[in-house]
């Protein structure tokens, strides 16, 4: 397991800092969809996919995890996190497993579920974890910038 000694014992960012994270992530999980949609509709003969059809939202759902979990596994940032300078890792410090990887995207569907009061507890937590953090037993650090990296 990849362990990330430099972000370890970094304070953790805020709120705002994984909001942007969130919409950054969004926007381009939408674009995703769009791109998987697209791939599938032959398979609807072109057509627009009915509430009728419980297949096509675990689609979607599995989709979005691939998403997620793909960068939490291959170095703990998505586009998003990367763009905000932010990682996910394992208490230990170590890398997210696929296991992991899908706690923390089941206990995230859950903290936006209960109208967002698992992420809003980012602010007021004093280790600055929302409920998935917690539960998943992961946590978000900063990460250095390149040029402060590099000399």
């Amino acid at each position: 397991m990849e362990r990330h000694t430099d972000t370890k014992d970094a304070l953790p960012p805020g709120l705002l800092r994984r909001l942007g994270a969130i919409l950054y992530d969004g926007l381009l999980l939408v674009a995703v969809l769009f791109a998987t949609t697209a791939l599938v509709l032959p398979v609807n003969g072109g057509k627009a996919f009915e509430s009728e059809q419980p297949i096509y939202p675990l689609y979607l759902l599995g989709i979005t995890f691939l998403f997620y979990g793909w960068f939490w596994t291959h170095g703990g940032q998505t586009l998003g996190m990367r763009a905000w300078r932010i990682r996910v890792i394992c208490e230990n410090g170590g890398s997210l497993t696929w296991a992991r990887a899908w706690g923390r995207f089941i206990a995230a569907i859950l903290s936006w579920s209960a109208a967002g009061l698992g992420f809003w507890w980012i602010a007021f937590s004093p280790r600055k974890n929302g409920w998935h953090d917690s539960v998943s037993k992961t946590h978000i650090v900063w990460v250095a910038s390149e040029n402060k990296a590099s000399n």
